[in-house]
């Protein structure tokens, strides 16, 4: 294989996901064009793609870290998470309306998002680095989506695709995490007063706090270090849920309270 043939594959999937996350049409899976160049080419696309969100103007806060089950690893074949990129635009308030004209099939999950009140640019950080650089935690509501059509991913068309991400919701009662157990934490989802996903911390990688430190890792790795007051939402603490028109959720997790998204009728 050459490097040009890999160079305009990743092109024409980042032109092909940047179309469709424009135009609100998903298009067809982007793996055939990258697929025979491995992961990295995946990541590539996804950082085409960053740097022309940044060229639009809209700014980097913070990662999602994705592919946190191991069932999920299992069934795309991976041994370990994705990550993507969250911009300034994505965010949303406890109970603030979140515009579906903004998504093509969303989906969401809860979460517990750290915010950081230190950079951690060492080398190789560790649990310790990480704990000591995170400010608080708070609970979230990630909505995830896909700009490849029915969902029909592999790993390499949801790191391409900024690993499925859409917007997300934060609650608004921050806490310190050494007064949680983020390991056993309960998660229940509810829509319109149904639960509709359960979960725990233990399901996000044994402990979310694990998923922050593998996400530290390799952001330090690829040269793009967490910094202060940047957020990383840490991974879905139990399945996702479609979204349909007029949607309202609530998540709750214990010891951080509740968050709910509202979704608009239109």
């Amino acid at each position: 294989m050459s490097a040009s043939s890999s160079d305009t594959g990743i092109r024409r999937a980042a032109a092909l996901l940047g179309q469709a996350s424009g135009d609100r049409v998903p298009c067809d899976p982007v793996k055939p064009l990258i697929e025979e160049h491995g992961i990295d080419a995946a990541y590539a696309v996804q950082a085409l793609l960053t740097r022309a969100a940044e060229q639009e103007g809209r700014r980097v806060v913070g990662r999602k870290v994705g592919l946190t089950s191991v069932a999920v690893q299992k069934q795309l074949g991976v041994d370990q998470p994705d990550y993507g990129m969250l911009f300034d635009d994505m965010g949303y308030g406890d109970g603030q309306e979140v515009p579906l004209s903004r998504l093509i099939q969303p989906k969401v999950e809860a979460e517990i998002a750290f915010v950081f009140e230190r950079d951690l640019d060492v080398e190789r950080p560790t649990l310790g680095h990480v704990l000591n650089a995170i400010g608080y935690a708070l609970p979230a509501i990630e909505i995830v989506d896909s700009r490849v059509r029915d969902w029909k991913i592999s790993i390499f068309d949801t790191i391409a695709d900024n690993a499925s991400s859409g917007l997300y919701v934060l609650g608004g009662m921050p806490k310190k995490v050494d007064v949680l157990d983020l390991r056993l934490c309960g998660m229940s989802l509810e829509r319109a007063g149904e639960p509709v996903s359960l979960g725990c911390g233990a399901a996000c990688l044994g402990n979310p706090l694990n998923a922050v430190v593998w996400l530290a890792q390799t952001a330090a790795r690829t040269g793009r270090p967490l910094r202060a007051g940047e957020m990383v939402l840490s991974g879905a603490l139990g399945p996702m849920v479609p979204v349909a028109a007029g949607d309202v959720f609530e998540a709750r997790i214990s010891g951080l309270g509740r968050v709910s998204a509202v979704f608009s009728r239109e």
